[in-house]
């Protein structure tokens, strides 16, 4: 890994894992091919970081690659602020590394054998002055420590910082600068293994590359560096330019160079995620009051945002697979098989995969249980019917027993108070502390739901979901030649419109919605803690709901995305009576269209940009989310192809959705260096966590019209 400090900025300016409060003004891969090449900008004030890899096969365990960092600054008067760059190896629980240092300072290459890599060599080569190749002075510190982990490993380094080295290149006055130097362990660090950093003190700009050899390469045509290595990359970026072009073809869409650009960035940044993660999850028992290890785990996926959600969330991995699919189907299969692998007897799939101390150290603690009658929505398999037609039959039936289970726990832990409804478990607990508890199962967080969680509610997305599980476990299932009248059966109950209407039409509404036990006046207020003991402060007040029209069952008076469902699967046939009902909310300015998108809640909603309680701003409450919008312009552009009374309608709202969610996600990205989590359905602007490479990439499918 690599971690950088400008000096002068004293440790607490210290980069390594990507952070939101580091406040860098840019950072994402702007070219990525998902397995053997990558290129990286990162802008941190006037100091910008270009980096960049390529890997070449070869050998019995992955070949070589090499990796090159450009520094370089912008806008700087007077000599160069000294930057130290740290590039570092370590070893998490099995393997060895063995140091290699020239004049006792300046680690030179580390050589080391683990199970996966077999036996290999990494080199540090000097700085140079750029593309002349030019020997760059610099000053070197090295540090050889016990490795607490790679979640510490910042703490570790800002640890071992001391300010009494000199940085004197021959000629020129000396400035001092902090190295690091050998010291404890950070406190309540138990050793996984050993790191091994180089640091490296220099004047930008300049150039640093390191190489890794493998072992098992017999014969290799000369070390990937220098003129070889920018050849190699070169040749590397035109393929990835021609590749996307082949798969996307924007170009022959007519968009310009810099709308090109971002949509590759939006790809790379999600493929350069793609992470795996190592460990177990912490589950909730019925059994017991302390929290259960679950089994030891493996994770191959991608992530929703590096910086704010570094690990695998269940219903965004499968929009993430609507466009790695695309990409590269293989890459999106294996992914695929991963999650179904974390399936327990059951057939529960966690919805938020927290595997190990790394990734528990960035989740607060509220959100680190796991609860196994918790579901979230089965989008893995809007992508599994996207790969379906080109799937090999080996990797279908070694994946359908897993399906099957996970939809027949659907269909046993989730259903509703009445045959072919269905409710969402784990709304919150504690309703008299939210404006309207959280549904977290559904993906929606926030969006409102029936204001009294009770066993009598009837959820319509998940009713909509479990039609979609429905006819993919039937495709899947007929494609293998199992029995599939079970499923199919299930889709058209799931999928009949008089029944749909039935169970969730809501005429006060005109629209679709949920039902359940309903209060339409809550409000938020504070309210004065009971008086204190003698001798005791007294305590805060709190806020808390006041509930004014005792509820009752009824359907649930929210127009927003959830009313939206049966279009966005497309499970109203294109002549039903309701679908022009729908397509008045989506283009009614007072409802959910925005000049950006989609907003999720209309505006003459009661809960519309609502917070839900002192510390909850308004999530889904009104901003435009990309994944819902893109479900949007692929149901209009089905309904817009087929036969039907709003066809023509269909077609326009269309145009006019994709023209404004692109415009406004490029327009954004050109101003901020962004994709972002929502965005603003009043000003457009980018909200939430950044950067959000997770379904806010699905714009390239959008600008590709590829649903």
């Amino acid at each position: 890994g690599l971690m950088w400090l400008q000096q002068g900025e004293g440790g607490s300016g210290l980069r390594h894992t990507c952070e939101q409060g580091d406040g860098l003004s840019r950072y994402g891969w702007l070219q990525h091919d998902g397995e053997s090449f990558g290129v990286q900008e990162l802008q941190d004030g006037k100091l910008w970081l270009r980096t960049e890899f390529v890997k070449r096969p070869g050998g019995e365990h992955g070949g070589d690659w090499s990796w090159r960092v450009t520094a370089r600054l912008k806008g700087t008067d007077g000599p160069a602020p000294l930057l130290s760059l740290f590039f570092y190896v370590a070893t998490d629980g099995q393997g060895t590394l063995e140091p290699h240092l020239e004049n006792g300072t300046r680690l030179a290459a580390v050589t080391g054998a683990t199970e996966e890599l077999g036996r290999f060599t990494l080199t540090f080569l000097r700085p140079t002055a750029g593309s002349s190749q030019e020997p760059k002075f610099a000053s070197y510190n090295s540090l050889d420590a016990p490795s607490p982990g790679l979640h510490r490993l910042s703490e570790l380094v800002r640890s071992s910082l001391r300010g009494h080295f000199s940085f004197a290149p021959p000629g020129r006055p000396r400035r001092r600068f902090l190295g690091v130097v050998a010291t404890a362990a950070p406190p309540g660090s138990g050793p996984q293994g050993r790191l091994l950093l180089h640091q490296v003190t220099l004047e930008p700009p300049a150039t640093l590359e390191v190489t890794f050899e493998s072992g098992s390469v017999a014969e290799r045509p000369g070390r990937l560096a220098g003129r070889a290595l920018t050849e190699a990359l070169e040749q590397h970026a035109a393929a990835f330019e021609r590749r996307f072009e082949e798969t996307f073809g924007l170009e022959r869409k007519g968009f310009s160079a810099p709308e090109r650009r971002f949509a590759q960035a939006a790809l790379s940044e999600m493929l350069g995620g793609i992470g795996y993660f190592h460990g177990h999850s912490l589950l909730r028992s019925p059994l017991q009051e302390q929290p259960v290890p679950g089994p030891e785990a493996a994770l191959f996926t991608a992530v929703p945002s590096r910086s704010f959600f570094p690990r695998g969330f269940l219903w965004d991995e499968g929009f993430h697979q609507l466009l790695l699919g695309r990409w590269d189907a293989a890459l999106s299969r294996e992914v695929i098989a991963h999650w179904l692998d974390l399936m327990n007897a059951e057939g529960w799939i966690p919805r938020e995969q927290i595997l190990g101390e790394e990734a528990r150290s960035k989740v607060p603690p509220e959100f680190l249980l796991q609860d196994g009658e918790t579901a979230n929505p089965p989008t893995l398999l809007l992508a599994l019917e996207r790969l379906l037609p080109a799937a090999p039959t080996a990797f279908l039936r070694r994946l359908f027993p897993r399906l099957r289970a996970w939809y027949e726990w659907f269909q046993r832990t989730q259903a509703g108070p009445v045959p072919h409804s269905f409710r969402w478990r784990g709304r919150d607990p504690e309703p008299e502390r939210f404006l309207n508890p959280k549904t977290l199962a559904s993906g929606l967080d926030d969006y409102p739901r029936a204001s009294h969680p009770s066993a009598e509610e009837r959820h319509l997305d998940l009713r909509c979901w479990m039609a979609l599980a429905a006819r993919v476990l039937a495709a899947v299932a007929e494609r293998l030649a199992e029995p599939a009248e079970a499923f199919r059966a299930a889709e058209q109950a799931l999928s009949d419109n008089a029944e749909l209407e039935r169970l969730h039409w809501a005429p006060e509404l005109g629209a679709f919605a949920d039902f359940g036990n309903h209060s339409a006046a809550i409000e938020l207020r504070w309210q004065p803690a009971a008086p204190p003991a003698p001798g005791r402060p007294p305590a805060p007040p709190r806020l808390l709901r006041e509930v004014r029209e005792a509820p009752r069952p009824r359907f649930v008076a929210a127009l927003g995305y959830v009313s939206l469902f049966p279009l966005l699967l497309q499970l109203l046939r294109p002549d039903s009576p309701r679908l022009p009902a729908l397509l008045d909310a989506m283009r009614g300015e007072r409802q959910l269209w925005s000049p950006f998108g989609l907003r999720s809640l209309a505006r003459d909603s009661a809960l519309y940009g609502r917070p839900n309680t002192a510390q909850d701003p308004p999530y889904w409450r009104g901003s435009v989310w990309v994944n819902i919008n893109f479900l949007a312009l692929r149901a209009l552009r089905g309904y817009a192809e087929a036969e039907g009374p709003q066809r023509e309608r269909a077609a326009r709202l269309y145009r006019e959705l994709r023209h404004n969610l692109i415009s406004n996600l490029f327009r954004q990205y050109s101003q901020s260096g962004f994709l972002w989590e929502h965005y603003s359905d009043s000003t457009g602007r980018g909200q939430g966590c950044h950067p959000f490479a997770g379904w806010s990439a699905l714009v390239v499918l959008v600008m590709a019209e590829d649903y």
